[in-house]
């Protein structure tokens, strides 16, 4: 288990609890909780908010949160250990290993008809999955479009099939783009949980448990909730307006995205928003990735993810949701070459990434910092509160 004590600074972190307090009080947010590291030091920890407001229990550390994307980042570190064993180059065709997403065709711009395509121009290579520049979708943030419709009626996020039935599903779509050549989120990074299968010959959850959870200290952090913890499981919430994240009014949503979800396993281990874990393990995971005795990856894979992996003049961005200009792709998660309107200056250089209901992590090596933040509302990867949070938090270290 990580060690979570808490060490003694002169660092003012009230406006970040006031702030925290605040989105609750507005019932924006059920609950959120944070951590703040200097170097591998827990310099700050809080929690406010109720982990169920119609029980009335407090959150407190331990409570159990869906991670939904910020999966991804146990998914690519994962692949990121093969990679160092010399399994695969980064640059190797995918057909290599999933022989079934090969000889791909790609949908010719404004298709109305899947039959619509031309012959990929190059392979999807694991660079392109794991920066989401393959030409996969989700068929999740696009309703209306024909990618939407054609990802949604072969039901390829069934979690009823396994990884390699949902490459069997892929094999017979088209791409949204050649290789390389854009940028879209999507389904690549649970391909590359079925590669580390095909790879290691073993289940994608066993894998994990025993290169990553174990090794770690990560005992909390799994596929599904047992009963033993389940009263532990923070309640799963709706805003009152999807398009206005600032109205208040929440409400109890622990049926999504299908009911009993995360109380029993289920075939689809997911490697790109499947994991439910604690802030704890988060900061085990988060820990992992910061130069020091234990690290879990080398310092010159530390270099790629730090690095933006897209071809140049290539950003990523979440249409009809927010555009983030200057915001590249390493292979965990999103770069920031540039700030935001409102974002403070220091998040250059930082890599970071967030989950559907806004559970958010962030590392900035430049200045020896990184972030946790867990709640659990729908839709609230972008939130307004995540860049306020950050914000404050920089302000705090740098006083």
């Amino acid at each position: 288990m990580t060690d979570m004590t808490v060490i003694n600074s002169d660092h003012d972190f009230g406006p970040l609890y006031a702030a925290m307090q605040r989105y609750v009080d507005l019932e924006l947010l059920p609950c959120i909780s944070t951590a703040v590291l200097r170097g591998r030091d827990l310099i700050d920890l809080h929690c406010v908010g109720w982990a169920d407001r119609e029980a009335e229990i407090p959150l407190t550390a331990d409570h159990m949160f869906r991670m939904f994307s910020n999966t991804k980042l146990v998914t690519s570190c994962a692949a990121l250990l093969l990679y160092e064993e010399g399994h695969f180059q980064l640059d190797d065709p995918i057909e290599r290993y999933i022989p079934q997403l090969a000889n791909r065709q790609v949908l010719r711009p404004g298709a109305t008809d899947p039959e619509d395509t031309e012959p990929a121009s190059s392979p999807i290579t694991i660079r392109h999955l794991m920066t989401h520049s393959s030409g996969l979708s989700y068929g999740l943030l696009d309703p209306g479009t024909l990618i939407f419709e054609l990802y949604t009626s072969n039901k390829v996020s069934n979690p009823a099939t396994s990884l390699s039935e949902m490459v069997e599903v892929l094999s017979g779509l088209p791409l949204t783009y050649h290789p390389g050549t854009g940028w879209e989120y999507s389904v690549a990074i649970d391909v590359v949980a079925r590669l580390i299968e095909v790879i290691s010959g073993q289940d994608f959850g066993d894998f994990l448990k025993a290169r990553i959870f174990d090794p770690l200290g990560m005992v909390d952090t799994d596929f599904w909730v047992p009963s033993e913890k389940r009263d532990r499981l923070v309640a799963y919430y709706d805003g009152a307006d999807l398009m206005d994240p600032m109205k208040g009014g929440l409400t109890c949503i622990d049926d999504m995205p299908y009911p009993n979800a995360y109380q029993q396993p289920i075939p689809r281990q997911s490697g790109g928003g499947g994991l439910v874990s604690t802030l704890p393990d988060t900061i085990a995971l988060i820990r992992g990735l910061i130069p020091g005795e234990g690290m879990l990856l080398r310092p010159e894979t530390l270099e790629l993810i730090t690095t933006n992996q897209l071809a140049k003049g290539l950003y990523i961005g979440f249409p009809g949701f927010v555009d983030l200009p200057g915001k590249g792709h390493g292979l965990v998660g999103a770069v920031s070459l540039e700030a935001l309107s409102d974002e403070p200056p220091g998040v250059v250089g930082e890599y970071w990434w967030g989950g559907m209901a806004g559970t958010q992590w962030w590392v900035s090596p430049d200045h020896d910092l990184a972030g946790v933040v867990m709640t659990q509302r729908l839709m609230s990867t972008f939130h307004p509160f995540a860049n306020e949070l950050k914000k404050l938090t920089y302000d705090a270290v740098s006083t």
